[in-house]
């Protein structure tokens, strides 16, 4: 890679310490070429990694303890020292200090972001019982960052490289998801999703389908109103203003004749409309997106994985694939802004430094057919 590449830094939390979070993160940086594409910055403390590297055996990891962001060194991999203390981490239990300390760390990660001393933020797996024992107010990741960078919508996005699905409503009891669905809050929450797909992942069109919420999608009005009262006009008004949004679709059958190969993203009405199939066909490679905030974040598809801390078995591929899509996701970014920022010339000045290069034309006669003249110079269109 050319060293005039800028190697983003990720900000990884450690997560619950009694979970797999840092096993799959030691075992995704002991691949020695890893900086050559991000600079780590692992969020936690030295003892709780080393604690978690003897878990690991027969690797190498190298890094360096740091204090704060602003002493991160790029090209290396860094351990910011959250805490002092020697933190005790018991294996595969929910415990308030598995919380205390991934709460921690992900505030220190935050700060960090906010001023600028990281480029995008992966976040290890928590327990949201071990968080709400440590204080922690919120449903999980995604809802504490909507709060802290005060963000009407944070939308989970789970992916991997053949499918993206994400729900319109989060962590709420099904009994609440129709009441909680309004047209308003279609229309926003897609256009979020469409500017998250072409800014983050660089997709200049993207294709959008939308499951309905009722079986069959309804039936036209016999299993249920909500698509004829709020989906369908979302979806139409949407298509009015120029963007690619399809349906509803019956949820039945929609993963089972594999139509989401055919968008860029599916959007369903509720957690498990979308989870249950992404989970059957990803799990272990799949990686979570936060849409709709300022900052790139992504998460491994699994959670603190508790009945097998400990032993070494952890599978790190979505930990892997969740810090490579931070860096893509980021440079997308950058450059989508880069590109705005620097806009290039109008056609009509393109079109006059081409002229201005070009030799002397002959004159031609007003009925000559240009097509059937060599020498004629007809411009490329653009």
């Amino acid at each position: 890679m050319s060293d005039t590449i800028y190697r983003p830094k990720l900000a990884i939390t450690t997560g619950d310490i009694n979970g797999i979070g840092l096993e799959t993160i030691i075992k995704v940086l002991s691949d020695e070429s890893i900086t050559e594409h991000f600079t780590p910055v692992i969020y936690g403390s030295p003892k709780t990694v080393s604690y978690h590297k003897n878990i690991v055996k027969n690797v190498t990891l190298r890094y360096t303890t740091i204090s704060d962001g602003s002493q991160i060194r790029p090209g290396r991999i860094n351990v910011v020292n959250c805490w002092d203390e020697v933190a005790p981490i018991r294996l595969g239990q929910i415990t308030e200090e598995g919380g205390k300390y991934a709460y921690i760390s992900l505030d220190r990660a935050i700060q960090d972001l906010k001023e600028g001393h990281v480029d995008a933020l992966v976040t290890a797996p928590i327990h949201k019982k071990s968080m709400q024992l440590a204080g922690f107010e919120y449903s999980g990741h995604t809802d504490y960052l909507k709060a802290r960078f005060n963000v009407p919508h944070a939308i989970m996005i789970m992916m991997d490289e053949y499918m993206k699905v994400a729900s319109l409503t989060g962590h709420i009891p099904l009994k609440a998801v129709s009441s909680s669905l309004t047209k308003e809050l279609l229309l926003q929450i897609l256009q979020t999703l469409y500017n998250t797909l072409r800014i983050d992942f660089d997709i200049d069109k993207p294709t959008i389908s939308v499951l309905g919420l009722n079986p069959h999608a309804g039936e036209d009005g016999l299993l249920g109103t909500e698509e004829n009262d709020f989906i369908k006009p979302a979806i139409i008004e949407l298509k009015k203003k120029g963007l690619l949004v399809y349906g509803p679709f019956p949820a039945d059958s929609y993963f089972g004749n594999f139509t989401q190969k055919k968008y860029h993203l599916t959007v369903g009405m509720y957690h498990d409309q979308v989870l249950i199939p992404f989970k059957t066909l990803a799990f272990h490679r799949g990686v979570q997106f936060t849409a709709g905030l300022p900052i790139v974040r992504t998460s491994p598809d699994h959670g603190p994985g508790f009945d097998i801390a400990g032993k070494n078995v952890a599978d790190p591929t979505s930990m892997r694939h969740a810090m490579f899509a931070a860096v893509d996701a980021f440079r997308n970014r950058k450059a989508y802004h880069e590109n705005r920022s620097n806009p290039k010339p109008p056609k009509e000045a393109l079109e006059k430094a081409l002229h201005a290069q070009l030799p002397p034309q002959p004159e031609l006669d007003d009925e000559a057919d240009d097509s059937q003249n060599p020498d004629a110079s007809v411009l490329p269109e653009e």
